[in-house]
């Protein structure tokens, strides 16, 4: 049977009807619904391989649900294993959990899309997307009777018939789905310009106003899905709305005189506004991308409300592309802490990973004992003239040397890109400044902490000082950096410092006085915070508690950054050998390829090697590796282990003191992670909730 192609020119037809199942019982799960429709799709030729596109289209899951009100589901990823951009559908009875707000989805497409898929074909598949949001379109996907009709009614919204001139009369039926595509979709013509509106809005004499920006990390549906959203609600409002996609079909910016003229900006984003200065000055909306879909109408009234209130916050002109600028409500306050200090020790980790291998390696080649001389070993000689001891020794010492300086940007590193989280570019001067005074008065990781939060306040308050025009270029790169770091640093000096530093002492000093049962229980407390989720928050925590203190002159310090990583080491090495040697039969195909670069992943030490482990099954996951961590944590404080470097694993060998009853701690807590996810799996069946339990509540990304 032949079928209309959605372009002539645009290559493969997206959707055919050996890709469609009707009224049908794919599973009870949306990863059952997920892995049909992906079989489907490689049988038809369009993907390589089944499960590789199946695990792309889960992990785009994990990151937020796909499930949208009125019963639809749009699973979608860009994988290396979709050979032309598709659409896989299923009309499912019953329906499955998707994550939607209302309940269950009955109307499922499955977006394709090859990895570094062409403008045209994202095109198509964000119009899919954009008509999903009309009622008559999901309705006659409900009333279609055959394949046949599914393919006509998709292909009609991909590439409808041409249509003549438009009147008033004939372009009604349209406006809903087309009023984005002028504003915010790259135009067929190759101009710089948005195709309409033609003329820009006058906005002291038009019409009030709203300007948006939606964007979400595939940038394939939601983005555009919550654009037509928005603006449908701005018609139901009585207002304009105009939206910027920043999607993976393109984006033309909104015209200046558009964003000038608005009332409000509403950021529907589940990543960075690209351009965000451009909105400089404007009340501001921020929420997730899926927020815009369910709840449009209340976006467009709390925009509105913010654009008649002079102290509804605003886009900061010195801090353009600051999370701080998000309102109040968007997020909650301990939210936002959260991924203030998380971004700190994002940037961090870096110069602690440089560092402190260099140094480890500088104790392989001169020994412990290179620490005390070896800035007089690099000062003093070179390559022509050896010190005593040799090559080896002058080696070492440089590296240890190099290690040092890039491990003494620890807390100037997170306390200055706490600041940058808070206040953008002009919180990096003062930030770094409050983690230098830190190191200085001897504060340490505790100091950088506060010492980042003060200056990116303050830095943010500066900013938001009304100024004259004349003198706001002078703002994020003068003024705010000056007085913030002139500020933040007297309160350092003159407040903080001496009470941030006896805090840091006084625990120094109960982590060294520390023994017995006192310290096996630390070592079970850190186990379980490295196991709880695999590289988010919790484990981050731990990990930063461990590098910050980490100093080869202090035992306690060596022992908490092995039972650190060695508990850190447990999730993947265990989920390799439950489900590669223990019960292959109890994973899916997909786990068991996991489960074979999990060996690799947990012996470099990267506890993300168990996220796909946790977020398909977190109940029965997640707490058997925190039972093997927990055990792995208090053998190695037992067993009294050090580990002179921050990272690396087994490849770090030479940095680990008494390294038998290390291997035998991870051993141990291996051992019991797998047994237990075995037996969990075994006997504990999950019920039809934990079946549908949102992948989202098992793991926090990285």
């Amino acid at each position: 049977m032949s079928h209309s192609t959605p372009d002539r020119d645009s290559g493969p037809q997206i959707i055919s009807e050996d890709l469609i199942s009707l009224d049908t019982d794919l599973g009870a799960s949306k990863e059952d619904v997920i892995s049909a429709l992906s079989r489907r799709l490689a049988d038809a030729g369009r993907a390589t391989e089944a499960d590789a596109l199946r695990d792309a289209a889960l992990a785009r899951e994990s990151q937020s649900a796909t499930g949208l009100p009125g019963g639809i589901a749009i699973p979608h990823c860009r994988s290396e294993a979709v050979v032309a951009a598709s659409l896989g559908f299923a009309r499912l009875a019953p329906k499955v959990d998707f994550g939607a707000p209302d309940g269950p989805a009955d109307l499922v497409f499955l977006i394709a899309a090859p990895e570094g898929a062409g403008a045209e074909h994202m095109k198509l598949l964000s119009s899919l997307a954009r008509a999903l949001v009309r009622p008559a379109f999901v309705g006659a996907l409900r009333d279609a009777k055959s394949p046949a009709e599914i393919v006509t009614l998709v292909n009609d919204v991909l590439a409808p018939a041409p249509a003549p001139a438009a009147t008033p009369a004939a372009a009604a039926p349209a406006a809903a789905a087309a009023p984005v595509a002028a504003a915010a979709a790259p135009a067929p013509a190759p101009t710089p310009e948005p195709v309409a509106p033609e003329k820009e809005p006058e906005p002291e004499e038009g019409p009030k106003h709203i300007v948006a920006v939606t964007a979400c990390p595939t940038g394939i549906a939601h983005t555009y899905m919550a654009a037509d959203s928005l603006v449908a609600a701005g018609e139901r409002a009585g207002v304009v709305v105009h939206v910027e996609t920043q999607g993976s079909s393109g984006s033309t910016p909104l015209a200046p005189g558009v964003i000038a003229g608005a009332s409000a900006v509403i950021f529907a984003t589940d990543v960075g506004v690209k351009g965000k200065e451009r909105f400089a000055g404007k009340p501001v909306v921020a929420s997730g991308v899926k927020r815009a879909i369910n709840e449009p109408d209340t976006m467009i009234t709390e925009a509105l409300r913010a654009g008649m209130n002079p102290s509804a916050a605003t886009v900061d002109a010195g801090s353009a592309g600051s999370a701080a600028d998000e309102p109040a409500g968007s997020i909650g306050w301990g939210t936002h802490l959260r991924q203030v200090l998380l971004t700190g020790v994002s940037y961090m980790i870096p110069f602690v990973a440089a560092g402190g291998l260099l140094i480890a390696l500088g104790f392989l080649l001169g020994g412990y004992e290179i620490s005390g001389p070896a800035e007089d070993i690099v000062l003093s000689n070179s390559l022509g003239q050896l010190p005593e001891g040799g090559l080896a020794t002058y080696l070492g010492a440089v590296l240890f040397q190099l290690g040092s300086l890039a491990f003494s940007f620890l807390v100037p590193a997170l306390a200055g890109y706490i600041a940058f989280a808070i206040a953008d570019r002009p919180g990096l001067a003062p930030g770094f400044t409050a983690g230098a005074v830190a190191v200085f008065v001897g504060a340490g990781f505790i100091g950088g902490l506060v010492g980042g939060l003060i200056a990116g306040v303050v830095a943010l308050w500066i900013s938001r000082i009304p100024v004259p025009q004349w003198l706001r270029g002078l703002m994020p790169v003068v003024i705010i950096p000056l007085f913030a770091t002139l500020i933040v640093g007297a309160l350092m000096f003159l407040v903080l410092g001496r009470p941030l530093a006896s805090i840091t002492s006084g625990l120094t000093n109960w982590l060294n006085g520390l023994s017995g049962s006192s310290v096996i229980f630390l070592g079970i407390i850190l186990g379980l915070m490295m196991c709880f989720d695999l590289g988010g928050p919790v484990n981050k925590a731990a990990y930063a508690f461990a590098v910050a203190g980490l100093n080869v002159n202090d035992p306690a310090s060596l022992r908490i950054m092995a039972a650190v990583m060695a508990a850190g080491m447990v999730p993947p090495l265990a989920m390799a050998l439950a489900s590669t040697v223990l019960r292959p039969s109890l994973f899916s195909e997909a786990e068991r390829e996991n489960g074979k670069a999990a060996w690799l992943l947990g012996s470099a030490f990267i506890s993300e090697g168990a996220i796909p482990f946790a977020a398909a099954d977190p109940l029965r996951v997640i707490p058997s590796m925190m039972a093997g961590g927990a055990v792995t944590g208090a053998l190695i404080m037992a067993f009294n282990v050090t580990l002179s470097a921050p990272h690396g694993g087994i490849f770090v060998f030479f940095a680990i003191g008494n390294l038998l009853w290390f291997l035998v701690a991870l051993a141990a807590g291996v051992v019991v992670a797998a047994l237990c996810v075995v037996a969990a799996k075994e006997f504990i069946k999950p019920g039809a909730s934990d079946a549908e339990l949102d992948p989202d509540v098992a793991t926090v990304a990285a």
